[in-house]
């Protein structure tokens, strides 16, 4: 068939059979459109979003800076629970604020108590867990179910990797697998209550109290516990924490500019919200 014999070519599938399957008319890409809709972030606003992860990070050095005096013994079990407990009351009485209910501290004092009493009871059975397994290897899954805790948790943004599930049962995980080591069930016990107080009471608390000053006072303790036991670790530390919220933030926007991205008739469509017509209505 002659060019000049065929309809008219329209974007409607079944109009178009004089044409062939991959047939583009001229006017196909009038709506393309590039960049639309574009975010650009400052140095600062990237900033902020990765001391998120500076902080988390942080948290979980604090977490193994807590394992590490247990099992020296360079701190009493007693001393460090006691602790946890202040600070555990503290970000209670800061989270509730002016809410503050007689009722709610009643109801929430008894799942403490449960919570302390059950893992009082199932601590020398989750101190010997893992006996056979070697101290070495111990360490090294701990490594890795604490990065996989740093990977899934939620930093306040929406994306399909975020779990909070997976995050907090795999910083439990962790917790467990150091509980082992120590040198007794009461050791274990206090650890493990730890944990609870850092990966499933924290986050709560700083979803609501986070902020710059916060996030420096964490640095400054990490820093200096870490100084006075490695001077590796101490590197490392501060290494990790610079490419986070330096190197990281500015190669981000400063790859800002080098994004393209189009939009046009090929993308997937969307449905909006229905407007009833008048035609439609009359019909």
């Amino acid at each position: 068939m002659s060019p000049k014999s065929r309809k008219p070519w329209r974007k409607n599938l079944y109009e178009n059979a004089d044409y062939e399957d991959n047939y583009t008319d001229p006017s196909f890409l009038q709506e393309l459109r590039t960049n639309s809709n574009l975010q650009t972030y400052t140095f600062y606003e990237s900033f902020l979003g990765a001391s998120r992860l500076s902080q988390q990070i942080s948290i979980v050095t604090t977490f193994l800076i807590v394992f590490h005096y247990l099992y020296t013994d360079a701190v009493s079990p007693q001393n460090i629970l006691l602790k946890a407990l202040a600070g555990t009351i503290v970000g209670y009485l800061i989270y509730a604020g002016r809410h503050l209910r007689l009722s709610h501290v009643v109801e929430d004092s008894k799942t403490a108590l449960a919570v302390l009493v059950f893992g009082y009871i199932f601590s020398p059975l989750l101190h010997t867990l893992s006996d056979s397994i070697s101290t070495d290897t111990i360490f090294s899954m701990t490594f890795f179910v604490l990065v996989l805790h740093l990977i899934f948790f939620d930093y306040g943004v929406s994306a399909a990797i975020v779990s909070k599930a997976i995050s907090l049962n795999a910083a439990i995980f962790g917790a467990i697998c150091l509980a082992s080591r120590l040198s007794s069930s009461f050791h274990a016990f206090v650890l493990l209550e730890v944990a609870a107080a850092y990966f499933a009471l924290g986050p709560i608390l700083l979803a609501k109290i986070f902020s710059l000053p916060l996030l420096a006072g964490t640095i400054a303790v990490c820093l200096y516990f870490l100084l006075s036991m490695s001077m590796a670790i101490f590197w490392t530390y501060a290494c990790i924490l610079l490419f986070v919220n330096l190197f990281c933030p500015w190669l981000f926007v400063r790859l800002q500019r080098h994004k393209n991205n189009i939009h046009g008739p090929w993308d997937e469509a969307i449905v909006g919200d229905f407007k009833e017509d008048s035609s439609v209505s009359s019909f």
